[in-house]
Protein backbone atom coordinates (compact mmCIF):
# COMPACT_ATOMS: atom_id res chain seq x y z
CA UNK A 1 0.00 0.00 0.00
CA UNK A 2 2.60 2.47 0.87
CA UNK A 3 4.75 1.73 -2.26
CA UNK A 4 1.80 2.15 -4.34
CA UNK A 5 0.76 5.32 -2.28
CA UNK A 6 4.37 7.13 -2.67
CA UNK A 7 4.29 6.51 -6.85
CA UNK A 8 0.79 8.70 -6.71
CA UNK A 9 1.19 11.42 -4.39
CA UNK A 10 2.97 13.66 -6.46
CA UNK A 11 1.28 12.30 -9.49
CA UNK A 12 -1.43 14.95 -10.09
CA UNK A 13 -4.93 13.42 -10.68
CA UNK A 14 -4.02 11.36 -14.22
CA UNK A 15 -5.89 7.87 -14.09
CA UNK A 16 -3.31 5.03 -14.21
CA UNK A 17 -5.57 3.06 -16.08
CA UNK A 18 -8.92 3.39 -17.82
CA UNK A 19 -11.94 3.46 -15.18
CA UNK A 20 -9.34 3.64 -12.18
CA UNK A 21 -9.53 7.20 -10.57
CA UNK A 22 -7.92 9.41 -7.99
CA UNK A 23 -9.77 8.74 -5.27
CA UNK A 24 -9.14 13.35 -4.94
CA UNK A 25 -10.97 13.80 -7.92
CA UNK A 26 -14.10 13.57 -5.93
CA UNK A 27 -14.95 16.57 -3.39
CA UNK A 28 -14.68 15.34 0.41
CA UNK A 29 -18.01 16.67 1.52
CA UNK A 30 -18.06 20.08 0.96
CA UNK A 31 -14.98 21.04 -0.55
CA UNK A 32 -13.39 20.29 -3.85
CA UNK A 33 -11.05 16.73 -3.64
CA UNK A 34 -8.78 18.72 -5.93
CA UNK A 35 -7.03 20.96 -2.55
CA UNK A 36 -6.01 18.09 -1.40
CA UNK A 37 -3.22 15.78 -1.83
CA UNK A 38 -2.51 12.03 -0.66
CA UNK A 39 -0.40 11.05 1.98
CA UNK A 40 0.37 9.14 5.17
CA UNK A 41 0.73 9.40 8.43
CA UNK A 42 4.51 9.41 7.94
CA UNK A 43 4.42 12.29 6.00
CA UNK A 44 7.37 15.30 6.96
CA UNK A 45 5.74 18.07 5.18
CA UNK A 46 2.44 17.83 5.87
CA UNK A 47 0.13 20.98 7.36
CA UNK A 48 -1.07 18.86 9.93
CA UNK A 49 -0.52 18.90 13.86
CA UNK A 50 1.75 15.62 14.69
CA UNK A 51 -0.52 14.53 17.28
CA UNK A 52 -3.16 13.72 14.69
CA UNK A 53 -0.66 11.82 12.66
CA UNK A 54 0.22 9.49 14.85
CA UNK A 55 -2.98 7.68 14.04
CA UNK A 56 -2.55 7.19 10.24
CA UNK A 57 1.26 6.18 10.13
CA UNK A 58 0.34 3.61 8.18
CA UNK A 59 -3.03 4.99 6.09
CA UNK A 60 -4.02 6.41 3.38
CA UNK A 61 -4.96 10.25 4.37
CA UNK A 62 -6.39 13.19 2.29
CA UNK A 63 -4.27 16.99 3.52
CA UNK A 64 -4.66 20.64 2.22
CA UNK A 65 -2.69 21.21 -0.46
CA UNK A 66 0.03 24.23 0.28
CA UNK A 67 -1.76 27.75 0.59
CA UNK A 68 -5.05 26.07 2.31
CA UNK A 69 -6.07 27.80 4.87
CA UNK A 70 -5.94 24.60 8.21
CA UNK A 71 -8.08 24.26 10.73
CA UNK A 72 -6.70 25.76 14.27
CA UNK A 73 -7.17 25.44 17.63
CA UNK A 74 -7.51 26.77 21.15
CA UNK A 75 -4.10 26.98 23.26
CA UNK A 76 -6.61 27.98 26.18
CA UNK A 77 -10.04 26.98 25.76
CA UNK A 78 -11.16 23.68 25.63
CA UNK A 79 -13.35 21.36 23.49
CA UNK A 80 -16.76 23.17 23.10
CA UNK A 81 -15.39 26.47 24.67
CA UNK A 82 -12.85 26.51 21.86
CA UNK A 83 -15.96 26.10 19.28
CA UNK A 84 -17.77 28.64 21.09
CA UNK A 85 -15.47 31.39 20.78
CA UNK A 86 -14.22 30.57 17.07
CA UNK A 87 -18.21 30.54 16.28
CA UNK A 88 -18.36 33.82 17.70
CA UNK A 89 -15.01 35.69 15.47
CA UNK A 90 -14.66 36.40 12.29
CA UNK A 91 -13.29 33.15 10.46
CA UNK A 92 -16.74 30.99 11.24
CA UNK A 93 -17.49 31.99 8.11
CA UNK A 94 -15.37 30.48 5.87
CA UNK A 95 -14.38 26.84 6.34
CA UNK A 96 -11.17 26.33 6.52
CA UNK A 97 -9.41 22.51 5.92
CA UNK A 98 -9.19 19.77 7.88
CA UNK A 99 -5.26 18.78 8.77
CA UNK A 100 -6.46 15.11 7.82
CA UNK A 101 -8.94 13.03 6.02
CA UNK A 102 -9.10 9.51 6.36
CA UNK A 103 -9.83 7.98 2.87
CA UNK A 104 -7.95 4.21 3.78
CA UNK A 105 -6.83 4.17 -0.31
CA UNK A 106 -5.86 5.87 -3.08
CA UNK A 107 -8.22 5.20 -5.79
CA UNK A 108 -11.66 4.89 -7.05
CA UNK A 109 -13.71 3.02 -9.22
CA UNK A 110 -16.75 5.23 -9.29
CA UNK A 111 -18.72 2.53 -11.67
CA UNK A 112 -18.06 -1.27 -11.67
CA UNK A 113 -19.52 -4.99 -11.16
CA UNK A 114 -18.04 -7.48 -9.26
CA UNK A 115 -17.79 -11.54 -11.74
CA UNK A 116 -19.40 -14.25 -9.86
CA UNK A 117 -16.90 -15.42 -8.46
CA UNK A 118 -15.38 -11.84 -7.45
CA UNK A 119 -12.21 -12.57 -8.81
CA UNK A 120 -12.52 -9.43 -11.45
CA UNK A 121 -13.99 -6.40 -11.81
CA UNK A 122 -16.06 -5.09 -15.28
CA UNK A 123 -15.66 -1.17 -15.56
CA UNK A 124 -17.45 0.78 -18.01
CA UNK A 125 -16.75 0.12 -21.42
CA UNK A 126 -16.02 -3.53 -20.74
CA UNK A 127 -12.93 -3.27 -19.59
CA UNK A 128 -12.32 -6.25 -17.05
CA UNK A 129 -9.84 -5.47 -13.93
CA UNK A 130 -8.46 -8.57 -11.60
CA UNK A 131 -9.47 -7.89 -8.10
CA UNK A 132 -9.20 -9.06 -4.68
CA UNK A 133 -10.52 -8.06 -1.35
CA UNK A 134 -8.04 -6.04 1.22
CA UNK A 135 -7.41 -8.79 3.98
CA UNK A 136 -9.44 -8.67 7.08
CA UNK A 137 -7.92 -7.55 10.08
CA UNK A 138 -6.80 -10.40 12.43
CA UNK A 139 -8.65 -8.45 15.36
CA UNK A 140 -12.00 -8.47 13.43
CA UNK A 141 -14.11 -11.30 14.17
CA UNK A 142 -16.05 -11.26 11.13
CA UNK A 143 -15.71 -10.77 7.22
CA UNK A 144 -17.04 -10.65 3.72
CA UNK A 145 -18.23 -13.94 2.82
CA UNK A 146 -20.56 -15.99 0.45
CA UNK A 147 -23.90 -13.86 1.84
CA UNK A 148 -21.81 -10.31 1.00
CA UNK A 149 -21.22 -11.84 -2.62
CA UNK A 150 -24.75 -12.40 -2.74
CA UNK A 151 -25.66 -8.99 -1.69
CA UNK A 152 -23.24 -7.16 -4.03
CA UNK A 153 -24.19 -9.78 -7.39
CA UNK A 154 -25.13 -8.11 -10.46
CA UNK A 155 -25.15 -4.70 -8.75
CA UNK A 156 -23.00 -1.50 -9.87
CA UNK A 157 -20.98 -0.73 -7.36
CA UNK A 158 -18.40 2.45 -6.31
CA UNK A 159 -15.16 0.68 -5.33
CA UNK A 160 -12.18 2.47 -2.93
CA UNK A 161 -9.13 0.63 -3.08
CA UNK A 162 -5.02 0.06 -4.60
CA UNK A 163 -4.32 -0.82 -7.71
CA UNK A 164 -1.47 -2.75 -8.25
CA UNK A 165 0.50 -1.89 -11.42
CA UNK A 166 0.73 -5.09 -14.05
CA UNK A 167 4.12 -6.55 -13.65
CA UNK A 168 6.18 -8.84 -16.34
CA UNK A 169 3.16 -11.83 -17.13
CA UNK A 170 1.23 -10.57 -14.11
CA UNK A 171 -1.97 -7.80 -15.36
CA UNK A 172 -2.48 -5.29 -12.74
CA UNK A 173 -4.70 -5.91 -9.93
CA UNK A 174 -7.17 -4.35 -8.02
CA UNK A 175 -7.24 -4.60 -4.90
CA UNK A 176 -10.65 -3.75 -3.22
CA UNK A 177 -11.43 -2.25 0.14
CA UNK A 178 -14.73 -0.54 0.29
CA UNK A 179 -17.57 -1.39 -1.95
CA UNK A 180 -20.52 0.72 -2.08
CA UNK A 181 -23.91 -0.15 -4.18
CA UNK A 182 -24.22 2.74 -6.70
CA UNK A 183 -28.18 2.60 -5.90
CA UNK A 184 -28.22 4.25 -2.76
CA UNK A 185 -29.15 7.36 -3.01
CA UNK A 186 -31.68 9.78 -1.85
CA UNK A 187 -34.76 9.91 -4.25
CA UNK A 188 -37.74 10.12 -2.36
CA UNK A 189 -40.17 12.69 -3.60
CA UNK A 190 -43.49 12.08 -1.62
CA UNK A 191 -44.11 13.75 1.84
CA UNK A 192 -44.53 11.19 4.45
CA UNK A 193 -44.40 12.96 7.68
CA UNK A 194 -43.66 10.88 10.74
CA UNK A 195 -46.88 10.61 13.14
CA UNK A 196 -47.24 10.80 16.71
CA UNK A 197 -44.75 12.38 19.83
CA UNK A 198 -42.60 8.86 18.60
CA UNK A 199 -42.52 9.11 15.11
CA UNK A 200 -38.29 9.18 15.23
CA UNK A 201 -38.54 6.48 17.98
CA UNK A 202 -40.87 4.44 15.74
CA UNK A 203 -38.73 4.88 12.31
CA UNK A 204 -35.72 3.38 14.20
CA UNK A 205 -37.24 -0.05 15.96
CA UNK A 206 -39.53 -0.57 12.76
CA UNK A 207 -38.69 -4.31 11.71
CA UNK A 208 -36.03 -4.80 14.38
CA UNK A 209 -34.01 -2.30 12.94
CA UNK A 210 -34.38 -2.69 9.84
CA UNK A 211 -30.94 -4.67 9.31
CA UNK A 212 -32.32 -7.00 7.28
CA UNK A 213 -34.80 -4.67 5.08
CA UNK A 214 -34.38 -3.26 2.10
CA UNK A 215 -32.44 0.75 1.65
CA UNK A 216 -35.18 3.16 2.10
CA UNK A 217 -35.12 6.60 2.31
CA UNK A 218 -38.35 9.17 3.20
CA UNK A 219 -39.05 12.85 2.82
CA UNK A 220 -40.99 13.88 5.65
CA UNK A 221 -41.03 17.56 5.29
CA UNK A 222 -40.77 19.87 2.55
CA UNK A 223 -40.34 23.96 2.62
CA UNK A 224 -42.31 24.00 -1.24
CA UNK A 225 -44.09 21.39 -2.73
CA UNK A 226 -42.03 19.84 -5.47
CA UNK A 227 -38.59 21.27 -4.75
CA UNK A 228 -36.98 17.81 -4.68
CA UNK A 229 -35.73 18.25 -8.40
CA UNK A 230 -33.46 21.05 -7.08
CA UNK A 231 -31.49 19.11 -4.37
CA UNK A 232 -28.56 18.12 -6.76
CA UNK A 233 -25.58 20.27 -5.50
CA UNK A 234 -27.39 21.50 -2.31
CA UNK A 235 -25.52 21.14 1.11
CA UNK A 236 -26.39 19.05 3.47
CA UNK A 237 -26.34 18.60 7.15
CA UNK A 238 -27.01 14.71 8.38
CA UNK A 239 -27.42 13.11 11.48
CA UNK A 240 -26.46 9.57 11.60
CA UNK A 241 -27.13 6.89 13.96
CA UNK A 242 -26.22 3.39 13.83
CA UNK A 243 -27.72 0.58 15.19
CA UNK A 244 -26.80 -2.14 17.80
CA UNK A 245 -24.29 -4.64 17.06
CA UNK A 246 -25.53 -8.16 17.48
CA UNK A 247 -22.57 -10.20 19.30
CA UNK A 248 -21.15 -7.60 21.09
CA UNK A 249 -22.89 -6.81 24.35
CA UNK A 250 -21.72 -3.80 25.05
CA UNK A 251 -22.59 -1.89 21.37
CA UNK A 252 -26.09 -2.12 22.48
CA UNK A 253 -26.17 1.76 22.74
CA UNK A 254 -25.16 2.10 18.96
CA UNK A 255 -23.58 4.96 17.48
CA UNK A 256 -23.63 8.55 16.30
CA UNK A 257 -22.29 10.95 14.21
CA UNK A 258 -22.50 13.80 11.99
CA UNK A 259 -22.30 14.56 8.45
CA UNK A 260 -22.00 17.64 5.48
CA UNK A 261 -21.41 17.63 1.84
CA UNK A 262 -23.18 18.27 -0.93
CA UNK A 263 -26.25 16.42 -2.65
CA UNK A 264 -25.10 13.98 -5.77
CA UNK A 265 -26.46 14.50 -9.31
CA UNK A 266 -28.54 11.89 -8.80
CA UNK A 267 -29.00 11.84 -5.04
CA UNK A 268 -25.47 10.45 -4.00
CA UNK A 269 -24.22 10.36 -0.89
CA UNK A 270 -21.26 8.56 -0.50
CA UNK A 271 -19.00 11.45 -1.05
CA UNK A 272 -20.04 13.26 2.66
CA UNK A 273 -17.95 13.58 5.49
CA UNK A 274 -18.65 11.94 8.06
CA UNK A 275 -17.36 13.25 11.49
CA UNK A 276 -16.45 9.98 13.48
CA UNK A 277 -15.60 9.59 17.55
CA UNK A 278 -14.23 6.95 18.48
CA UNK A 279 -11.77 6.35 21.51
CA UNK A 280 -7.97 6.83 20.35
CA UNK A 281 -6.45 5.24 23.21
CA UNK A 282 -7.24 1.74 21.97
CA UNK A 283 -6.67 -0.06 19.06
CA UNK A 284 -10.32 -1.02 17.69
CA UNK A 285 -10.63 -4.84 16.39
CA UNK A 286 -12.38 -3.24 13.24
CA UNK A 287 -9.33 -0.56 12.60
CA UNK A 288 -11.68 2.17 12.98
CA UNK A 289 -9.83 5.05 13.41
CA UNK A 290 -11.68 8.45 14.71
CA UNK A 291 -11.32 10.93 11.37
CA UNK A 292 -13.43 13.03 9.05
CA UNK A 293 -13.86 10.24 6.83
CA UNK A 294 -15.80 9.85 3.68
CA UNK A 295 -19.23 8.27 3.83
CA UNK A 296 -18.49 5.05 2.07
CA UNK A 297 -15.70 4.53 3.73
CA UNK A 298 -17.26 5.12 7.18
CA UNK A 299 -20.47 2.66 6.34
CA UNK A 300 -18.59 0.10 3.73
CA UNK A 301 -15.14 -0.10 4.61
CA UNK A 302 -14.63 -4.27 4.30
CA UNK A 303 -13.13 -3.63 8.53
CA UNK A 304 -14.51 -1.17 9.85
CA UNK A 305 -17.73 -0.31 7.70
CA UNK A 306 -20.53 0.09 9.90
CA UNK A 307 -22.78 -1.72 7.88
CA UNK A 308 -20.91 -5.07 8.34
CA UNK A 309 -21.99 -5.17 11.70
CA UNK A 310 -25.44 -3.15 12.23
CA UNK A 311 -28.18 -1.15 10.42
CA UNK A 312 -28.03 2.88 10.16
CA UNK A 313 -30.22 5.54 10.07
CA UNK A 314 -29.93 8.95 8.71
CA UNK A 315 -31.81 12.41 8.85
CA UNK A 316 -30.97 14.57 5.92
CA UNK A 317 -31.47 18.51 6.25
CA UNK A 318 -31.02 19.84 2.96
CA UNK A 319 -29.99 23.67 2.71
CA UNK A 320 -30.51 26.57 0.83
CA UNK A 321 -27.40 28.11 1.95
CA UNK A 322 -23.84 26.06 3.22
CA UNK A 323 -23.32 28.72 5.91
CA UNK A 324 -25.09 26.04 8.82
CA UNK A 325 -23.63 23.18 7.55
CA UNK A 326 -20.16 25.23 7.04
CA UNK A 327 -20.79 26.26 10.69
CA UNK A 328 -21.12 22.69 12.18
CA UNK A 329 -17.81 21.29 10.10
CA UNK A 330 -15.53 24.12 10.67
CA UNK A 331 -16.64 23.74 14.75
CA UNK A 332 -15.72 20.05 14.53
CA UNK A 333 -12.57 20.11 12.97
CA UNK A 334 -11.62 22.63 15.89
CA UNK A 335 -12.80 19.48 17.90
CA UNK A 336 -11.02 17.17 15.91
CA UNK A 337 -7.65 18.78 16.61
CA UNK A 338 -7.82 18.89 20.52
CA UNK A 339 -8.75 16.00 20.05
CA UNK A 340 -5.77 14.41 18.87
CA UNK A 341 -3.43 16.26 21.01
CA UNK A 342 -5.47 14.50 23.78
CA UNK A 343 -6.61 17.88 25.24
CA UNK A 344 -9.92 16.81 25.35
CA UNK A 345 -10.70 12.85 25.76
CA UNK A 346 -12.69 10.29 25.14
CA UNK A 347 -15.24 9.00 27.84
CA UNK A 348 -18.04 6.92 27.45
CA UNK A 349 -20.13 8.78 29.38
CA UNK A 350 -18.75 12.12 30.02
CA UNK A 351 -17.34 12.53 26.28
CA UNK A 352 -18.61 9.77 23.72
CA UNK A 353 -19.55 9.91 20.15
CA UNK A 354 -22.57 11.79 20.73
CA UNK A 355 -21.34 14.17 23.71
CA UNK A 356 -18.66 15.52 21.40
CA UNK A 357 -21.17 15.97 18.53
CA UNK A 358 -23.48 17.26 20.14
CA UNK A 359 -21.15 19.78 21.75
CA UNK A 360 -20.80 21.51 18.71
CA UNK A 361 -24.17 22.26 18.00
CA UNK A 362 -24.03 23.75 21.48
CA UNK A 363 -21.65 25.89 21.17
CA UNK A 364 -22.74 27.25 17.51
CA UNK A 365 -26.12 27.60 19.25
CA UNK A 366 -28.27 24.74 18.83
CA UNK A 367 -29.81 24.49 22.12
CA UNK A 368 -30.96 20.51 21.17
CA UNK A 369 -33.60 20.48 24.11
CA UNK A 370 -32.56 18.10 27.22
CA UNK A 371 -33.94 15.10 28.57
CA UNK A 372 -32.14 14.91 32.19
CA UNK A 373 -30.05 12.33 33.47
CA UNK A 374 -30.59 8.66 33.21
CA UNK A 375 -31.72 7.78 36.54
CA UNK A 376 -30.05 10.71 39.53
CA UNK A 377 -31.16 8.68 42.53
CA UNK A 378 -29.88 5.26 41.40
CA UNK A 379 -26.86 7.67 40.39
CA UNK A 380 -26.38 8.33 44.24
CA UNK A 381 -26.80 4.17 44.71
CA UNK A 382 -25.17 3.23 42.17
CA UNK A 383 -21.81 5.05 43.52
CA UNK A 384 -21.25 3.37 46.91
CA UNK A 385 -22.13 0.04 45.39
CA UNK A 386 -19.81 -0.30 42.30
CA UNK A 387 -17.05 1.44 44.65
CA UNK A 388 -17.31 -1.31 47.62
CA UNK A 389 -18.29 -4.36 45.24
CA UNK A 390 -15.55 -3.64 43.16
CA UNK A 391 -13.00 -2.45 46.20
CA UNK A 392 -12.52 0.71 43.73
CA UNK A 393 -13.52 4.40 43.48
CA UNK A 394 -12.81 4.76 39.97
CA UNK A 395 -15.13 2.25 39.40
CA UNK A 396 -17.98 3.75 42.00
CA UNK A 397 -17.71 7.23 40.04
CA UNK A 398 -17.65 5.12 36.50
CA UNK A 399 -21.38 3.76 37.74
CA UNK A 400 -22.10 7.62 38.82
CA UNK A 401 -21.73 9.13 35.60
CA UNK A 402 -23.15 6.71 33.71
CA UNK A 403 -26.31 7.64 35.65
CA UNK A 404 -26.70 11.03 36.15
CA UNK A 405 -24.94 12.34 32.90
CA UNK A 406 -27.48 14.24 29.99
CA UNK A 407 -29.18 11.55 28.38
CA UNK A 408 -28.94 13.33 24.48
CA UNK A 409 -25.08 13.38 25.67
CA UNK A 410 -25.22 9.33 26.55
CA UNK A 411 -27.13 7.59 24.42
CA UNK A 412 -26.96 7.92 20.38
CA UNK A 413 -30.50 6.82 20.13
CA UNK A 414 -32.03 9.95 22.08
CA UNK A 415 -29.63 12.40 20.18
CA UNK A 416 -30.60 11.23 17.18
CA UNK A 417 -34.37 11.51 18.47
CA UNK A 418 -34.20 15.05 20.61
CA UNK A 419 -31.61 16.49 17.31
CA UNK A 420 -34.56 14.95 14.94
CA UNK A 421 -37.73 15.85 16.71
CA UNK A 422 -36.03 19.89 17.67
CA UNK A 423 -35.26 20.50 14.27
CA UNK A 424 -39.24 19.12 13.21
CA UNK A 425 -40.34 21.39 15.31
CA UNK A 426 -37.73 24.39 14.45
CA UNK A 427 -38.77 23.96 10.56
CA UNK A 428 -42.28 23.98 11.29
CA UNK A 429 -42.92 26.43 13.29
CA UNK A 430 -43.89 24.54 16.50
CA UNK A 431 -41.02 25.23 18.36
CA UNK A 432 -42.56 27.48 21.93
CA UNK A 433 -38.90 28.64 23.01
CA UNK A 434 -36.99 31.58 21.85
CA UNK A 435 -35.00 30.95 19.23
CA UNK A 436 -30.59 31.62 19.57
CA UNK A 437 -29.55 33.30 16.52
CA UNK A 438 -28.28 29.89 14.73
CA UNK A 439 -31.43 28.41 15.47
CA UNK A 440 -33.10 31.00 13.64
CA UNK A 441 -30.42 30.94 10.74
CA UNK A 442 -31.43 26.66 11.04
CA UNK A 443 -34.56 27.33 10.74
CA UNK A 444 -34.53 29.31 7.42
CA UNK A 445 -31.84 27.21 5.80
CA UNK A 446 -33.25 24.21 5.80
CA UNK A 447 -35.27 23.25 2.77
CA UNK A 448 -36.50 19.83 3.64
CA UNK A 449 -35.89 16.62 5.72
CA UNK A 450 -35.43 13.21 4.62
CA UNK A 451 -35.22 10.05 6.64
CA UNK A 452 -32.34 7.04 5.15
CA UNK A 453 -32.66 3.57 6.39
CA UNK A 454 -29.27 1.58 5.48
CA UNK A 455 -29.51 -2.22 6.41
CA UNK A 456 -26.53 -4.15 7.51
CA UNK A 457 -24.63 -6.00 4.22
CA UNK A 458 -24.52 -9.73 5.12
CA UNK A 459 -21.54 -10.97 6.30
CA UNK A 460 -20.30 -13.89 8.42
CA UNK A 461 -21.33 -11.75 11.14
CA UNK A 462 -24.27 -11.44 13.61
CA UNK A 463 -27.47 -9.44 11.96
CA UNK A 464 -27.85 -6.21 14.50
CA UNK A 465 -30.77 -4.28 15.73
CA UNK A 466 -32.33 -0.99 16.93
CA UNK A 467 -30.17 0.56 19.49
CA UNK A 468 -31.43 1.26 23.23
CA UNK A 469 -33.16 4.31 23.98
CA UNK A 470 -32.55 3.88 28.02
CA UNK A 471 -30.69 2.10 30.62
CA UNK A 472 -32.64 -0.37 31.44
CA UNK A 473 -33.64 -1.13 27.93
CA UNK A 474 -29.47 -1.51 27.49
CA UNK A 475 -29.60 -4.11 30.84
CA UNK A 476 -32.43 -5.37 29.64
CA UNK A 477 -30.99 -6.79 26.14
CA UNK A 478 -27.72 -7.50 28.37
CA UNK A 479 -26.89 -10.71 30.67
CA UNK A 480 -27.86 -10.43 34.08
CA UNK A 481 -24.04 -11.54 35.37
CA UNK A 482 -21.47 -9.50 33.92
CA UNK A 483 -19.45 -12.06 33.34
CA UNK A 484 -21.60 -13.42 30.66
CA UNK A 485 -21.28 -10.71 28.69
CA UNK A 486 -19.65 -11.12 24.95
CA UNK A 487 -16.79 -8.18 24.77
CA UNK A 488 -14.37 -8.37 22.39
CA UNK A 489 -11.13 -7.09 24.02
CA UNK A 490 -8.87 -4.23 22.85
CA UNK A 491 -5.19 -3.66 22.93
CA UNK A 492 -4.07 -0.50 24.37
CA UNK A 493 -2.49 2.19 22.33
CA UNK A 494 -0.48 4.60 24.17
CA UNK A 495 0.18 8.37 23.69
CA UNK A 496 3.48 9.17 23.31
CA UNK A 497 4.96 11.51 26.00
CA UNK A 498 6.88 13.53 23.44
CA UNK A 499 3.22 14.29 21.74
CA UNK A 500 1.55 15.49 24.93
CA UNK A 501 1.94 19.47 25.00
CA UNK A 502 0.04 22.74 26.41
CA UNK A 503 -3.34 21.64 27.87
CA UNK A 504 -2.85 18.04 27.32
CA UNK A 505 -0.06 18.08 29.86
CA UNK A 506 -2.51 19.60 31.96
CA UNK A 507 -4.98 17.26 32.23
CA UNK A 508 -8.49 18.34 34.24
CA UNK A 509 -8.74 16.91 37.55
CA UNK A 510 -11.93 15.19 38.44
CA UNK A 511 -13.01 13.96 42.05
CA UNK A 512 -12.75 10.17 42.39
CA UNK A 513 -16.10 11.02 44.64
CA UNK A 514 -18.74 13.64 43.64
CA UNK A 515 -20.01 15.99 45.04
CA UNK A 516 -23.71 14.99 45.41
CA UNK A 517 -22.94 11.53 46.79
CA UNK A 518 -20.01 13.44 49.16
CA UNK A 519 -23.24 15.25 50.26
CA UNK A 520 -25.43 12.72 50.39
CA UNK A 521 -23.07 10.49 52.53
CA UNK A 522 -22.65 13.85 55.05
CA UNK A 523 -26.69 14.16 54.95
CA UNK A 524 -26.78 10.30 55.50
CA UNK A 525 -24.03 10.41 58.07
CA UNK A 526 -25.84 13.34 59.90
CA UNK A 527 -29.28 11.89 60.16
CA UNK A 528 -27.93 8.43 61.56
CA UNK A 529 -25.64 10.56 64.46
CA UNK A 530 -28.96 12.49 64.90
CA UNK A 531 -30.83 9.34 65.27
CA UNK A 532 -28.20 8.01 67.30
CA UNK A 533 -28.28 11.21 69.78
CA UNK A 534 -31.96 11.42 69.39
CA UNK A 535 -32.27 7.44 70.56
CA UNK A 536 -30.09 7.59 73.72
CA UNK A 537 -31.81 10.90 75.04
CA UNK A 538 -35.37 8.70 75.18
CA UNK A 539 -33.70 6.32 76.72
CA UNK A 540 -32.08 8.25 79.13
CA UNK A 541 -35.51 10.13 79.58
CA UNK A 542 -37.02 6.97 80.00
CA UNK A 543 -34.12 5.56 82.50
CA UNK A 544 -35.36 8.88 84.55
CA UNK A 545 -38.91 7.99 84.64
CA UNK A 546 -38.33 4.90 86.28
CA UNK A 547 -35.74 5.77 88.47
CA UNK A 548 -38.73 8.35 89.77
CA UNK A 549 -41.21 5.64 89.55
CA UNK A 550 -38.83 3.62 91.53
CA UNK A 551 -38.66 6.22 94.62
Amino acid sequence: MLTILSGLAGAGHAAPQAGVHDALDQPLGLLPGQDFRLANGQCTDCPTIPQALFYFRDQVIAVPRPGKTVSGHSTVLRGKEDVRAWAASNEAGRLAYPGVVWLGAPQLLPQATFSPDGASLQLPGGAVLPSRLAPKIPTNLSYFDASSRAFFDGKSVRVRGSLEPAQGQQRATYTARTIWPNDFVINATKVEALNGNDGLVDYVRAHDGGAKSAYSNQLVWQREQGAASQWQGKPVLAVMLNGAQGDDDEAYGGHFAIATGTMGPRGEFADWIVNNFYGLDAYGEKGILAASVPMDNYLADLNSGQSYYRPSYMLVAVLNNARTAVAYQGGVQRLYNQYYRHDIIYDGALSNCAGLSMDVFDALGWKIPARGPTHALMALAGYPYKAISKLSLKEGRKAYDYLSEEQTRLYPAVAFDAAGQDLLQLVSGTTKRALTPFEQQLRSDVEALILVRIPQFPSSRAFGSAPVFSYDEYMAHTPADPADWKIVPVQPRPFPAALRDGLASEPVQRSLMPWPVALAGVTLLAALCGTVLLVRRLMRRRSGRRSQATV
